[in-house]
């Protein structure tokens, strides 16, 4: 008898599913007679059913009949859903057909992990309410992402504590080689059922220097190393072009291309040319790195870089998509040296409208290694470092040519947000020692407009040969958190209709500028931004919302990002090849996993590093406990019916919560204008509310900052005076 495969199984529960759906019970013979497989696969059909309903994707009745679970008395009171683990005891539970999360007290858990699929019941208030609390009843399954753990031995027996776990639960240890761990290992695991865990690998002791970011690189399943086979095929690089690599390529060795970025880049994919044409227009070039070339496609260094998806960013490293020898070597277009490309030239005209372009494999020899910082001397304030002269009325025309880009793109509802990002400085042995706002200057928005245009141009090149792509897509604004963001505003007498039926790139911006002149305006920028879906990677061009572009893609990173190195190999088999029916159809049949899996890797890289961050920002803090800050309110959270906690965002971008406990009276919730409201005295606290707080305790470990508010007789902030004054209801 043969065994079903994976894919066959899941179609099997579709088929199920679908069956019950006219929400009649069914028993096994009739599910058994639909589905059609032959007797002989009956066995195989029951382990089915049995997977389903020990999950709740089923529910069998008391005669043994089966329904679908949503539609069984159960499910009035019971929910299944993803457990969200918090930093502090609690979490919440996500529910797909709910739109509110269900609230877990820490006491409820029931063992529940971040990530598994667990059965919660109701206890308190309503579903879709933010005072619905419940308790899992039970861990359907746990989450097959790797997690992370410190090795306590007790007695001869071996235990681990779960990385960033407040409640210190020991997990006893399974597996071979248990013998070789000592006391304080770092070491992945498989959480199973009855807090035990299965021993996986060692990465490292909690002494070892950095041993913080790897264990978060291991938890997102970044793999610090390449594979063996990798490393073995860097043997086979070349580490300088040679003369028959140019056959079919357009020469630009002998034109001024330069390359832009920061101080400490060493994956250096893009370059750029700009020059003016006899008809006034200007063209721009874009020159992309062209690692396809050298990468091919199901070779060992490609399947770690799939497997990656991205390269990562993390305070005192990077963790490349390639190994150095590739991204900081034969890929990286270095000053000096002959470099294949693949370049987009592009002619521009004097309202920023890209008229034409072209799409060419090439080769260029870049002139110079520029950095922002130096560049921005040159634009912002006249200064020409050493080096630099030659190349400053190229820069002030590449200038000239990106602010009529800017304009336009702001024309056509470009929305751009101007969110300050943090920079966390480590000293030596990769402690945090300063935290600073970037800096976004002229150099790094040219750059910026630059690149759009260039993706833009290749996007719309595959769109209009109706051929196979994989697309960056953003969707359309959420009008039901719009609307509710919308009401924060009228704490700030920004009144703005909300009737429409749906919203678009001009109506965001004309929110933005009422918003600009405020001093929350970070904090409450970045509220809007959360009324908007995210981008991710799609073979369906939907378009990108935010960028106001009908056709983007990603293609000038593909030293960092998997999603471009594809684009590259598309356009090699769509414009410099026989294109024949077979790569078509192998590029319809890869496509979508690429998009889904690149989507979830920059996922996993972007939740990385805002675990770095929260991290690196808790240590800082560490050594400022007692000290006095000024800062804003960040947000207002509720934990079920009756806790809450006030987030504070300090001027360097470090949050930390004020808890309800330490509040000098007692303050009731706002939900309509997410505020809260002193039963006494009538103080107002919303988004964007000045407050001094004072740091009463740091954890590096839960990356969690806790603050308490400090009040000062007498003191009415500026900013405080805007804030529409309440109706004294409470």
């Amino acid at each position: 008898m043969r065994e079903f495969t994976e894919l066959e199984k899941e179609e099997i529960k579709k088929e199920i599913k679908n069956l019950l759906s006219d929400k009649k019970a069914r028993d096994t013979l009739e599910i058994i007679e639909y589905l059609g497989y032959g007797k002989e696969m009956d066995s195989e059909v029951i382990k089915i059913l049995s997977e389903m309903t020990s999950v709740y994707d089923l529910y069998m009745t008391k005669k043994g009949r089966y329904l679908n679970f949503l539609d069984s008395d159960m499910a009035l009171e019971y929910y299944k859903g993803i457990f969200i683990a918090s930093k502090g005891e609690y979490g919440f539970v996500n529910v797909e057909n709910l739109k509110e999360d269900i609230f877990i007290p820490g006491d409820f858990k029931n063992s529940a992990l971040d990530g598994d699929l667990v059965l919660v019941k109701i206890t308190k208030g309503e579903t879709n309410s933010k005072k619905c609390e419940g308790k899992v009843v039970q861990v359907l399954k746990r989450n097959p992402k790797t997690k992370i753990g410190e090795v306590c031995i007790e007695k001869g027996r071996f235990y681990c504590i779960l990385n960033n776990s407040k409640k210190k639960e020991l997990l006893q240890l399974e597996g071979e080689n248990l013998d070789k761990l000592v006391d304080g290992d770092i070491i992945t695991i498989e959480v199973l059922n009855g807090l035990k865990a299965r021993f996986k690998s060692r990465i490292g002791h909690k002494n070892d220097p950095g041993i913080d970011i790897i264990e978060v690189l291991a938890e997102h399943e970044f793999p610090v190393e390449f594979s063996l086979d990798a490393i073995k095929q860097l043997e086979t690089l070349p580490t300088k072009v040679e003369e028959s690599d140019l056959k079919g390529r357009v020469d630009y060795r002998d034109e001024m291309i330069f390359t832009i970025d920061g101080d400490d880049t060493k994956d250096i994919d893009d370059a750029i040319s700009v020059k003016k044409l006899p008809n006034g227009h200007y063209e721009l070039g874009v020159h992309i790195a062209n690692v396809p070339y050298y990468i091919k496609e199901g070779s060992p260094l490609d399947l770690d870089a799939r497997e990656r998806g991205t390269s990562v960013y993390l305070a005192d490293r990077v963790v490349p998509m390639y190994p150095h020898q590739v991204s900081n070597g034969i890929c990286s277009l270095n000053p000096g040296v002959d470099r294949l490309t693949m370049s987009s030239i592009m002619e521009i005209d004097e309202n920023g409208n890209m008229i034409d372009y072209r799409i060419e494999e090439s080769v260029i020899r870049s002139r110079i290694q520029m950095t922002y910082k130096n560049v921005n001397l040159i634009l912002e304030e006249g200064v020409v470092p050493e080096g630099y002269a030659p190349y400053v009325e190229t820069l002030k025309l590449m200038k000239e040519l990106a602010d009529l880009v800017r304009k336009n793109k702001v024309k056509r509802g470009y929305i751009d947000f101007s969110i300050d990002e943090a920079k966390i400085i480590v000293d030596d042995t990769g402690r945090a020692i300063d935290i600073k706002k970037r800096y976004r200057g002229s150099g790094e928005k040219m750059i910026e407009d630059f690149m759009i245009l260039a993706n833009e141009s290749v996007a719309e090149t595959i769109t209009n040969m109706s051929l196979p792509g994989i697309y960056r897509v953003h969707g359309e604004v959420n009008i039901d958190r719009l609307r509710k963001f919308l009401k924060v505003l009228k704490n700030y007498n920004i009144v703005v209709k909300d009737d429409f039926k749906f919203v678009n790139q001009k109506q965001m911006q004309e929110i933005l500028l009422k918003m600009k002149d405020l001093d929350a305006f970070q904090i409450l920028a970045t509220r809007m931004i959360s009324c908007m879906d995210k981008a991710r990677y799609d073979i369906n061009n939907i378009g990108h919302f935010a960028l106001a572009s009908r056709d983007y893609t990603h293609f000038t990173s593909p030293i960092r990002r998997y999603p471009d190195t594809t684009i590259h190999r598309l356009l090699h088999d769509y414009l410099f090849r026989d294109l024949e029916n077979d790569r078509i159809n192998h590029w319809e049949s890869i496509l979508t996993d690429i998009a889904i899996s690149s989507s979830e890797r920059e996922r996993a890289a972007m939740d990385s590093e805002r675990v770095v961050d929260d991290m690196k920002m808790a240590e800082y803090m560490e050594s400022h406990i007692g000290e006095t800050f000024s800062g804003m309110v960040s947000g207002i959270t509720k934990f079920g019916m009756t806790s809450f906690g006030m987030y504070v965002e300090l001027p360097n971008l470090v949050e930390g919560m004020i808890r309800l406990e330490s509040l000098p009276e007692r303050f009731v919730y706002d939900e309509e204008n997410e505020s809260l409201i002193g039963v006494v005295s009538h103080k107002i606290y919303t988004l964007g509310t000045k407050v001094t707080v004072k740091v009463i305790s740091a954890s590096k470990e839960l990356g969690q900052i806790d603050f308490e508010l400090i009040e000062k007789e007498k003191e009415v902030d500026d900013e405080n005076k805007k804030v529409k004054t309440f109706k004294k209801k409470y």
